[in-house]
Order: C-alpha cells, then sequence, then structure tokens
C-alpha cells in the first residue's frame, strides 16, 4: 500500500467539510420536520438526503446504498430513494485514468495490456471498471479503485453515526450500534482489493465444480492493493431475461440459489450485496437466441465468513420453523447473538423468519412470494415486526445477523424480477444437507487457508 494515500491530513480535512456540510444540513432539516410534527416530510426530507449523499462519491454513498437494504432500518420512503444512488456515479475521465493506472503499474503501464478503455464499462460508489486485453490475449477486467478513499472511509463511518443517530430518534425500535458496526468493517474491507482477490479465489475454489456458475480468476501480476484485475466474463444483464422463457428464468434462479447457499451451508461464507448489476446471465453456445445456461458471480467485495456454529442456528431455525419447535427457535437466535431475549421478542422475529424462510418449508413449485411485487417484498411483514417491537422493543440486532438478512431479501427481489417458480423446498434441502460443526470447521479451515485467507480470523 503506498503510504501517501492511506489517510492524508489534507484529503481528511475536505472530507470533513463535505460530508458534514451535506450530512448535516438534512439531519438539521429531518430533525425540525420531527419536531414540528410535519405531516408528508419524510418525502421529500428522502429526496434532500439521496441528492446530498450523490455529490459525495465513496463509503459514504455506499454505507447508503446498504442502508437501503436491509429491511426495516429505514422508513419507506428512505429506502425506495437511497436505492437510487445504486447507478449514480459518474466515471471519472480518461487523464484519471491514466494517472491511476501509472500510480498502480508503474510509468509503462500500457505495455503490460494489448488495449484498454479508457471509458469505463461501469461505475460505482468506491471505483470503477475498465475493459481491456492482456498480451496473452485474455480479455480482463480491471477495477480501480478512486483516490483518497481510505481516508474518506475514515472520516465518512464517523459520520455514518450522524445517520443512525437520526434514525434511532425517528423511530428507535430497531438499535443500530452492531449494525453500524458491522457495516463499518465490510466497508473497509470493500476498500481492500487484495482481500477481494482472495474472496475471488475462495469463491473459485468452492464453486468451481458447477457448470452453471462461473467465478472470474484474478490476474495477480495485474492487481494491487486499489487495482483488481480479473478476467471478463461476458454476460448480459439478469433484468434483460425477465420477458425470457420460463426454463431459462428458472435456470438463473438455480444458479443464482446454489451460488449464495453452498458457500454458506458448507464453508459459512456468504456474498453479502445482492446488487443485481453484481451478476450476468451467459446462454448456452447457441448463441443470441439460446436459452440461459447459468451466471457470472463477479463482485467479492462484501464477503462475510462465519463461525460455524452460526451456521448451525440457521439450521436449527429451519427446523425449528418446520417441525414447530419454539425452543429450538428460540435456541437460534441466542446462538446467533440476541442477548436478553423474551419468549415474546423471539415470537416477533418469528415472524420475519417465517417470511424470509416460507419458500423453503413448502414443498411445492412456487414463486418465491406469491402474488407480491418486487417493491413490496418483505414489506408487509416488516411493519409487522417494527409494530410489535414499538410495544416490547427495542432489539439490538447482532452485527452477523446484518449482512445474511440483507441479501436474503436481495436474493429474494431478484427471484421475483424473473418471476422464478421452483421447489425452493427440495432446492434448499439438496443445497445444505446435513450440518455437522466439526466437518463444516474442517472445510472452511482448508478452503480459506487454500485462497490465502486466515482460517483463524
Amino acid at each position: 500500500m503506498k503510504d501517501n494515500e492511506a489517510n492524508r491530513f489534507s484529503a481528511r480535512a475536505v472530507r470533513y467539510a463535505r460530508v458534514g456540510a451535506n450530512v448535516g444540513g438534512v439531519a438539521a432539516r429531518i430533525a425540525g420536520a420531527r419536531l414540528l410534527g410535519a405531516q408528508g416530510a419524510n418525502a421529500s426530507n428522502a429526496a434532500a438526503l439521496t441528492q446530498a449523499l450523490g455529490t459525495l462519491k465513496g463509503p459514504m454513498m455506499k454505507v447508503a446504498q446498504m442502508m437501503a437494504t436491509i429491511p426495516d432500518l429505514l422508513p419507506p420512503e428512505y429506502a425506495e430513494e437511497l436505492q437510487n444512488l445504486q447507478s449514480a456515479a459518474p466515471p471519472m475521465g480518461a487523464a484519471f485514468v491514466k494517472r491511476r493506472m501509472q500510480a498502480e503499474l508503474g510509468p509503462a503501464w500500457r505495455g503490460r495490456f494489448s488495449t484498454f478503455e479508457s471509458h469505463p464499462s461501469a461505475a460505482a460508489s468506491l471505483g470503477q471498471v475498465h475493459r481491456a486485453v492482456g498480451v496473452d490475449g485474455e480479455a480482463l477486467a480491471c477495477k480501480l479503485q478512486y483516490p483518497d478513499m481510505k481516508s474518506a472511509v475514515e472520516v465518512d463511518l464517523r459520520q455514518l453515526d450522524v445517520l443512525f443517530a437520526v434514525h434511532r430518534r425517528m423511530d428507535p425500535v430497531i438499535d443500530t450500534r452492531e449494525i453500524a458496526k458491522e457495516i463499518a468493517e465490510r466497508v473497509r474491507e470493500e476498500l481492500d482489493y487484495g482481500r477481494e482477490a482472495k474472496h475471488a479465489a475462495l469463491y473459485h475454489g468452492i464453486l468451481s465444480g458447477l457448470g452453471d456458475i462461473r467465478v472470474p480468476r484474478v490476474r495477480p501480476d495485474l492487481s494491487t492493493d486499489r487495482l483488481l484485475t480479473m478476467d471478463w466474463l461476458e454476460g448480459e444483464k439478469l433484468l434483460d431475461f425477465k420477458e425470457s422463457s420460463e426454463a431459462s428464468r428458472n435456470r438463473i434462479a438455480s444458479a443464482m440459489f446454489k451460488a449464495w447457499w453452498t458457500p454458506f451451508s458448507q464453508f459459512g461464507v456468504i456474498h453479502g450485496d445482492p446488487h443485481l448489476g453484481n451478476y450476468t446471465v451467459f446462454r448456452d453456445q447457441g448463441g443470441a437466441g439460446a436459452e440461459a445456461a447459468g451466471i457470472n458471480l463477479l463482485d467479492y467485495g462484501c464477503i462475510r465468513i462465519f463461525k460455524p456454529n452460526f451456521v448451525g442456528g440457521v439450521t436449527d431455525l429451519y427446523e425449528g420453523l418446520l417441525h414447530g419447535d419454539f425452543a429450538r427457535t428460540f435456541h437460534a437466535y441466542e446462538s446467533w447473538g440476541f442477548h436478553g431475549l423474551t419468549k415474546e421478542l423471539a415470537e416477533i422475529l418469528n415472524i420475519w423468519a417465517r417470511f424470509i424462510y416460507g419458500p423453503l418449508l413448502d414443498d411445492r413449485v412456487r414463486t418465491i412470494a406469491d402474488g407480491i411485487a418486487p417493491g413490496q417484498y418483505g414489506r408487509k411483514e416488516a411493519f409487522r415486526v417494527h409494530q410489535a417491537l414499538k410495544r416490547s422493543g427495542p432489539v439490538r440486532v447482532p452485527r452477523e445477523f446484518v449482512f445474511m438478512d440483507r441479501a436474503a431479501i436481495g436474493l429474494g427481489g431478484a427471484f421475483l424480477h424473473l418471476d422464478a417458480r421452483l421447489n425452493f423446498y427440495r432446492l434448499f434441502n439438496e443445497t445444505i444437507g446435513t450440518y455437522s460443526e466439526e466437518a463444516l470447521r474442517e472445510r472452511q479451515g482448508k478452503a480459506l487457508a487454500a485462497a490465502g485467507l486466515d482460517p483463524a480470523r
């Protein structure tokens, strides 16, 4: 890592001023509306917050995206507005790209590629992706991080408390302190492209035997802490297949299901970012008119590795709900870290659990949520939980639970978009197999070590 970008005082000072002004002004506006009891203020305040965050490329924008996909963390108006930030980052120009690539690979960097497209194929909150061809003729994707992101992270994560404090004052039924800690740790990890390279290697090892899921290989010779070069996997946008045949849509959904549940159930690892842009679809060899054959899994910045007993909690909760065994569901929540749990709180949590697990408990071919539009997925259940917690809460959500819940909702939303019809009960039971903490610990340790990750972490 180059120290001159690690945590520069000047970069921090500028960032404090920009973030403080943007977020602080909107926070004051929200607090004022709350104090005065203004009706209908949520929508306009949410739009103002989205506009403010849209100018802050970097972790604060990333945090807003994460918050928007965590169920019941924000009022609906805020969640809907903040989700618009997913594609709002403008790309950086050719001069920027040249400077950044030279900083990462040296003055002769262009000679290390046969071709390199200066205009990015995708731009997001922390960096942008460029298409290239290696001197060996291989198609490549170069993920290039924006400058001063490490400084921006530390500034923005301090300001994150402002956003969560506003939320707690508005509606304090969810204790967000552990959520804030979890988001902070994941955002820091997303800036570590060396770690992301190891995550990609981990997933390549786990999923390489599945023909309907492709994971790009990393090119270490063309990668640094802030440049990640991987195979370019040809594919089409997932939502372009909404009108495809049912067989194609089901094949895509089945591959997505396995790509998420196999790493978790067998190795205690999840892909925590449900953004649809992290998947593309490849077809059978017949060309443009051919059926969908599977998915490309593209981004490995937000990966969560769990202790084996957390996976056991998921199995306990599933079996408890399946067989009406309340004691087993109670034990699952305790093993996840829900402290001070009462019977009443566990029953409230079960409202949400029955929603998440519902399709996995139902041994029939069905959609993930029969008759529910994508924008309403989970809204009714979240409202019921919210109202119940007003009477008996608040509840502190354990850190480990945050991205598990977020990813499950994102996956379900993708299935709704595809209108996939599968037997999720059978798919789940085939994927998860028989849980053994000892066996999972052994598999996880070997997989992490093979990817260069610390099994003891």
